[in-house]
């Protein structure tokens, strides 16, 4: 099962994510948007969507360079592996904070609200709720963290994901042992990958795919007579 979660699973989640993207925008773009809903409690969107999404996009950018960059050039740096731990502790720990505040009012509006609620599904409420359950199990990751400032840990991760992206054979081997709430911190993580194309999410690739792969087209009215 170790070998299945950590070394087969993460590859089956990227490809659904990348595939399904993919195929969702070329089958129906018009679904890549978040439903909107700012009408509505505008206030309380603002500010549980500022900072859910400040958090959320400082977590994903710093877990993107802290797992994949090669700890070789942290060595060249003079970054210790302690160093980086702790910057990883703050930064995560204060991001991880503010996406969980912001989430948690994001929630709350679309659940407390009956108008909202209306117009909301399933996989709306569901997509939310795994992403506060991740955010509560990165936050508690940290008290693991500080107990292992030597980096250790967080070294065996880096191993892990860049044996990933290498495709390098045995990577679940790197995080046989590791703190289990880093383990299920990673399974639901692959998780929200492999949901990611058939949920509000995909928003979050609107623009750049569809202003840099396929521009939009404007629609524009004239007075002139005659002109059709």
């Amino acid at each position: 099962m170790h070998n299945f979660l950590f070394g087969i699973y993460p590859y089956i989640a990227l490809a659904v994510l990348a595939i399904g993207s993919i195929a969702r925008y070329e089958r129906d773009p018009f679904t890549w948007k978040s439903k909107s809903s700012q009408l509505l409690r505008r206030k309380q969107l603002i500010l549980g969507s500022v900072l859910f999404h400040i958090g959320v996009l400082t977590i994903f950018f710093g877990h993107l360079v802290g797992l994949l960059s090669p700890i070789v050039i942290w060595d060249m740096l003079g970054i210790s592996h302690t160093a980086k731990q702790l910057l990883a502790v703050i930064v995560g720990g204060v991001a991880g904070v503010a996406a969980l505040v912001g989430g948690i009012l994001l929630l709350h509006r679309r659940l407390m609200d009956p108008r909202i609620r209306a117009t909301s599904n399933f996989a709306d409420i569901a997509i939310l709720v795994l992403l506060l359950t991740q955010l509560v199990l990165g936050l508690g990751t940290i008290f693991v963290s500080l107990q292992h400032l030597d980096g250790g840990e967080m070294v065996r991760l880096m191993t892990w994901a860049q044996a990933i992206f290498t495709f390098q054979p045995n990577a679940a081997d790197n995080i046989i042992g590791i703190h289990w709430l880093f383990q299920l911190h990673l399974v639901l993580g692959l998780t929200i990958f492999l949901v990611f194309p058939f949920t509000r999410l995909v928003h979050m690739l609107s623009a750049p795919l569809r202003y840099v792969i396929r521009p939009g087209f404007q629609i524009v009215r004239t007075r002139k007579r005659g002109m059709r």
